[in-house]
C-alpha cells in the first residue's frame, strides 16, 4: 500500500506530488480533500532543516480553507514555520486489511492526504478564534465547560494558520477488497474493518457528573 504522504519542490514553489501509481485512487476536488481531514485528528508535520527533514506529530483542525496547528513558543519545529519555513502536512488512516489470496495482491483501506506551503502566525483576536475553532475540531463543545485560557497560556502558545491553496494538496483513497479473480477454493479472502472508538470514560475526581460534551461525543460516536 502506498498513501499520498508526499510532496515535492516545483519551481521553488511548494507542490503537491502528482499521483502516478494507481492514480485512479487520487481524488481532486476540495470536498473530498475536507472530507479527509475532518475524519482525522493527528497529523504529521515536516520541514526541511538543511539537508535533514525534521517531522513531528501534531493535533490539528481544519477551519474553513485553512489548518489551524498551536503549540508551545519554544517548539524547535514550530519556531522555524513562523519563520516562514515551507511545510508538508500529512494525515493518514486505515480503515481495513485486504486479505488477498497471495501476500502480493493484500493491501489495506486506507484515507490519507497531503497540504503543502507556509504557515501564518496568528495574534490577538484572530487566534482566539483559530484556537476556538481548533478546540471545537478536537474536544466539540469543550470550550464552554471549561475556565478561559489565562494570559501566560497564551503567552506560550503559538497559533498557526496553513491556508490551503489550489494546487497544494494530494487526497488518496483506497476501499473495496481485493478487486482479483479467486484462483484458489480453499484460502479465505476479503477484509478485516479497522475502526476507532471512544472507551469508557475514566474520572479523575469522584462525584462530577460527566460533562455534556462528552455526552454528546459517545452518543454520536466522534
Amino acid at each position: 500500500m502506498k498513501s499520498a504522504c508526499t510532496s515535492y519542490r516545483l519551481r521553488g514553489k511548494i507542490a503537491g506530488m502528482p499521483i502516478r501509481r494507481l492514480p485512479e485512487r487520487a481524488q481532486h476536488e476540495r470536498a473530498q480533500l475536507y472530507a479527509v481531514l475532518d475524519g482525522l485528528w493527528v497529523a504529521t508535520l515536516s520541514v526541511a532543516v538543511g539537508d535533514v527533514a525534521q517531522s513531528v506529530p501534531i493535533l490539528y483542525g481544519r477551519d474553513g480553507d485553512s489548518i489551524v496547528l498551536h503549540g508551545s513558543t519554544g517548539a524547535g519545529t514550530l519556531r522555524l514555520l513562523a519563520a516562514g519555513r515551507p511545510a508538508t502536512l500529512c494525515v493518514s488512516a486505515i480503515d481495513g486489511f485486504v486479505y488477498a489470496e497471495s501476500l502480493f495482491d493484500s493491501s489495506a483501506n486506507y484515507r490519507s492526504a497531503v497540504v503543502t506551503g507556509r504557515v501564518e502566525v496568528l495574534s490577538g483576536a484572530e487566534a482566539d478564534t483559530a484556537l476556538l475553532a481548533l478546540s471545537e475540531r478536537i474536544m466539540p463543545g469543550r470550550a464552554a465547560e471549561v475556565r478561559p485560557s489565562t494570559r501566560k497560556e497564551l503567552a506560550a502558545t503559538v497559533v498557526l494558520r496553513m491556508p490551503i491553496l489550489d494546487g497544494s494538496f494530494t487526497v488518496k483513497v483506497r476501499g473495496g477488497g481485493t478487486g482479483e479473480e479467486r484462483v484458489t477454493d480453499d484460502t479465505w479472502s476479503g477484509v478485516l474493518p479497522v475502526h476507532t472508538v471512544f472507551g469508557t470514560p475514566q474520572p479523575e475526581a469522584d462525584g462530577i457528573p460527566l460533562p455534556a460534551s462528552i455526552e454528546a461525543r459517545l452518543a454520536s460516536g466522534r
